[in-house]
């Protein structure tokens, strides 16, 4: 099987790579925004290690191995040029019948006033943009190693007025667990969909293929250091790679660090997280700072319920 499953990886890889370079053909550019602070916290190589609430933006099929029954998910990045980038997303395992799961990405802009070029100083009017993405996942484990899962997501873009768009895209992808040190091979094909049209211009989804591996580097009885190798070749761009690490102590203090490569601003990457107990609940929280070169710093927190 795994013999089968990595040939498959090997031959997609090789029809991504080959796939042409289009910069500014693509709308909908924030669904290409890490959500989750533990994994931007390790440059985005997240896609075979996410689980939970979180999975189903990396690895919908990951969530077909929840340990726990439901898991909540909450985060928040403090984009650039005052823009809110907000993430909630809720996965409920339900055992034999597969796994569900509902998430609300959202991208703000700061409010802003309405210019004409007979008024460039305002005309009184201010107005605010956004671009929503609402998903309805479902995932389940085929044998007791491999998942297969995907996303069926609604995309709702309003920049002013009348331009307003919708689109709708799926998400498919595949999860298998070796058995040996944590490790983890994942692929997804992502924002697979129609396309939207603005004034005379036609712009499609940025569709996006990846595979992630991962697996425990040392792992003693107290502490361990996972790493993370990904590969993700979007439609209009280069491909990107990303590598991250993460060190547990006692599994409830998180160190992480990454480091992206090819991408055209992202460089290093670090964070921290903590899972600890509430009313009897388990509760993580991580936060993580991504620097982008020339553009700035980003930071994002968020958290978790496990139920």
């Amino acid at each position: 099987m795994i013999k089968k499953f990595i040939t498959f990886l090997f031959f997609l890889n090789c029809l991504l790579f080959s796939q042409y370079e289009r910069p500014g053909s693509t709308s909908a550019q924030f669904l290409k925004i890490d959500i989750s602070p533990a994994a931007a916290a390790m440059a985005g190589s997240y896609f075979s290690i996410a689980q939970g609430a979180s999975a189903l933006y990396y690895n919908p099929a990951a969530i077909a191995s929840m340990d726990q029954k439901i898991d909540i998910a909450f985060y928040k990045t403090n984009w650039f040029a005052n823009m809110d980038h907000d993430y909630s997303a809720l996965a409920y395992n339900k055992g034999r019948y597969g796994a569900f799961g509902i998430l609300l990405t959202r991208l703000i802009t700061d409010e802003m006033k309405v210019r004409t070029p007979m008024q460039p100083d305002g005309t009184g009017e201010t107005f605010y943009a956004g671009s929503y993405r609402v998903g309805f996942a479902y995932a389940r484990r085929m044998t007791d190693r491999v998942n297969f899962g995907g996303t069926i997501n609604y995309i709702f873009i309003s920049l002013f007025r009348d331009f307003k768009q919708e689109a709708a895209t799926v998400e498919l992808s595949a999860d298998y667990d070796v058995g040996f040190r944590g490790m983890r091979f994942s692929m997804k094909i992502g924002n697979f969909g129609s396309s939207v049209k603005f004034v005379n211009e036609i712009y499609e989804m940025p569709t996006n293929f990846s595979f992630g591996i991962s697996g425990l580097i040392l792992d003693y009885e107290k502490s361990s250091l996972l790493g993370s190798l990904s590969i993700n070749k979007p439609n209009d761009g280069p491909p990107i790679g990303m590598t991250g690490f993460e060190y547990g102590l006692n599994k409830m203090l998180f160190l992480r660090a990454g480091y992206n490569f090819g991408h055209s601003t992202a460089t290093w990457s670090s964070g921290a997280g903590m899972k600890f107990k509430l009313s009897n609940q388990l509760v993580s929280t991580d936060i993580s700072f991504n620097d982008y070169s020339s553009l700035g710093m980003v930071t994002r927190f968020g958290i978790n319920f496990h139920l």
